[in-house]
């Protein structure tokens, strides 16, 4: 099997975030590191620590993620906007749309190349985790709850 990385010949990361909860999570804790790929996209990984699921009875473990607007990650998180969406498309198919995090024992972690974006689109824009899985239908942003992690994405 050929490794993904060779396969997209990633290059090293040139943005990152911290994740941090807010005022109900507040151990809740995290990075996500973007790299770019002579392909085009984005290779995305992201850690998570401290998801409240393994405090919630009949808890997924799924927490909806997503790339937001705005990079204004003051507590409650209210002010990151929308979804980054510059297509004008509906949910789940614009860009600010991530996979779901899956968390065991209240940590995720995971991997994905996304072809919707460039290190360009992100710059500066906000990282925002959600208190429960993305329904992948309700408009315009998938019915996935009060905002409880956030970070800004900067350069390294």
């Amino acid at each position: 099997m050929i490794p993904l990385t060779n396969i997209l010949d990633v290059q090293q990361p040139v943005l990152m975030v911290e994740i941090r909860g807010n005022e109900n999570n507040p151990l809740l804790h995290g990075t996500a590191i973007f790299s770019p790929t002579p392909m085009g996209g984005v290779l995305i990984q992201v850690e998570v620590f401290y998801l409240p699921d393994q405090d919630l009875p009949n808890h997924s473990g799924f927490f909806g993620m997503h790339l937001h607007q705005n990079g204004d990650c003051q507590i409650p998180f209210d002010q990151t906007g929308d979804h980054f969406n510059p297509k004008a498309l509906p949910h789940p198919e614009h860009a600010g749309d991530f996979p779901p995090l899956l968390s065991g024992h209240g940590y995720a972690w995971m991997a994905f190349y996304d072809t919707r974006l460039s290190i360009e689109d992100i710059m500066g824009r906000s990282i925002v985790i959600h208190g429960h899985k993305d329904d992948f239908s309700s408009q315009p942003s998938g019915m996935s709850g009060e905002k409880i992690g956030c970070g800004v994405i900067i350069k390294i």
